[in-house]
């Protein structure tokens, strides 16, 4: 059993304010996985101090863009060597499949290359242009670090949710203070002695596993000059504000219900294996995860029967065992919570195709649900319309292609979705006119080098690469006098 008993702070292993251990339990048998402190408040006032002082008058901010991404190459290659315990760690605490999180793990490793080659090729400092024939002045523009960032991640994508926010932040000159969710303690730890390993100076980072109170004092605290957030639409509204209020930078990434478009002729033999991943996927504990299946009406029961086929074949179980696609859910109350939206679609009058609101037979014990499958559903249901967060699948009919689009497009939220044709130059075409912040052909992987984040609810700015980038500085213009030879030449 793995204990911890300091807290990460400003790079260093620290006593906590408050000594008391949470117990991590298992979410697939409630077994003891490890005993964790958490962050209270005033720990939390230790965290911004040391980041204050690393910024305002450490070396940080001072180091170069080129030992900054030296650095980041380190911190990646120390991930990596430890991968498989990483991956073992996180199914072990909150219940996602060995093998999402063994995968993930190439997919750190793309993002973290996608941020560096995006700070290779960022203009840290540039001389423009003047638009002002014979102009007296030149102007150059620097792009500095924002300052003190406040990241809160939530518990469902652990490493992947932190990186996204700390690698970028770092790249730029940023101190960081990150706000995990409790059902991350253990992971999180590991991670925070991958930075203790890597040796930034002192105040850069600390890791604060902890629960919601502490992080609205870490959101609302005065010395925090941005924040970054991912989790609910509903919680990034009262940190939206709380940041408006403070004239805080703020970059959001929120919910999704997004959409996959099964064309007509679109082939099925390829579609639905593939929803397996991107409707399901971390036992649909996503938020790209596209759970509203679009059918057009003249394959509608072809697209339903073909998914039943396909929840029903998926094994649940022991996330830790080989061939286990959906584990347990992180906690009893988000258990519940997928069950009462299962219990809701029935009393909305859509079909139960497979699945239900009952314990998988012999998991009662821990926190599962049976993959479930809606049809007859309409886009003005709940269960079309709210992020259930769970192995829950809806199917949509629609009559043409406009409607389709109509349908897709008919959300508060805007994050992610796909589409499935046999021309990839029209599914190029549909992906043009979906208000969506990502969106995939037949498929495709969601790349790192281009943005990630989402239109209307679905959140503010963007994360990966370059443009991911530019959420962590801020633009300086300088003018001078111009040169007098340049003047002459």
């Amino acid at each position: 059993m793995i204990v911890h008993d300091k807290l990460y702070i400003g790079g260093v292993w620290t006593d906590p304010s408050d000594t008391t251990r949470l117990d991590i339990r298992s979410p697939h048998d409630r077994s003891l996985v490890g005993r964790s402190v958490q962050a209270l408040p005033a720990d939390v006032d230790r965290a911004v101090a040391a980041a204050r002082r690393a910024f305002d008058t450490g070396p940080w901010r001072q180091t170069t863009p080129r030992r900054r991404q030296d650095l980041i190459v380190r911190l990646n290659q120390l991930r990596e060597a430890r991968g498989a315990e990483i991956a073992a760690l996180i199914t072990s605490e909150r219940g996602n499949p060995l093998w999402f999180n063994t995968a993930g793990q190439g997919g750190l490793t793309r993002q973290a290359l996608g941020y560096l080659k995006g700070a290779r090729e960022f203009g840290w400092e540039e001389e423009l242009d003047s638009s002002v024939p014979d102009a007296a002045f030149r102007s150059v523009v620097r792009r500095e670090a924002i300052g003190v960032v406040a990241a809160v991640i939530p518990w469902n994508s652990p490493f992947s949710a932190a990186l996204a926010k700390l690698i970028p932040a770092l790249l730029a000159g940023n101190t960081v203070v990150l706000k995990a969710a409790p059902e991350n303690s253990l992971s999180m730890m590991l991670l925070a002695g991958l930075f203790d390993e890597l040796g930034l100076p002192e105040g850069v980072v600390s890791i604060l596993p902890a629960d919601r109170e502490t992080s609205e004092h870490l959101v609302a605290h005065p010395g925090i000059d941005k924040v970054a957030f991912t989790g609910s639409t509903r919680a990034g509204r009262d940190i939206a504000a709380v940041a408006g209020r403070q004239l805080k930078r703020v970059s959001l990434e929120l919910g999704g219900k997004s959409a996959a478009i099964i064309l007509p002729d679109a082939d099925l033999n390829e579609a639905v294996p593939a929803l397996r991943f991107s409707s399901l996927g971390n036992n649909g504990e996503a938020c790209i995860a596209q759970t509203r299946v679009l059918a057009p009406r003249s394959r509608y029961e072809e697209v339903v029967t073909a998914l039943k086929e396909l929840l029903e074949g998926l094994k649940v179980g022991d996330p830790s065992d080989e061939g286990t696609f959906i584990g347990p859910l992180v906690r009893a109350e988000q258990q519940e919570r997928v069950r009462s939206y299962i219990r809701l679609g029935v009393q909305e009058g859509a079909r139960l195709v497979t699945g239900g609101p009952e314990s998988p037979a012999g998991l009662e014990r821990g926190n599962y649900v049976k993959p479930t499958l809606f049809a007859d559903v309409d886009n003005s249901m709940r269960i079309a319309r709210e992020e259930i967060f769970g192995p829950v699948l809806v199917v949509i009919p629609f009559e043409d292609e406009d409607d389709a689009v109509r349908i897709a497009n008919d959300s508060e939220y805007g994050l992610s979705g796909g589409v499935w044709t046999a021309d990839v130059e029209h599914g190029l075409e549909i992906a043009r006119r979906i208000r969506t912040g990502t969106f995939t052909v037949n498929g495709a992987p969601i790349g790192f080098d281009g943005p990630f984040g989402g239109y209307r609810t679905s959140g503010t700015g963007r994360e990966y690469g370059a443009v991911g980038l530019t959420e962590y500085v801020e633009h300086k213009t300088i003018t001078i006098p111009a040169d007098r030879a340049r003047e002459a030449s």
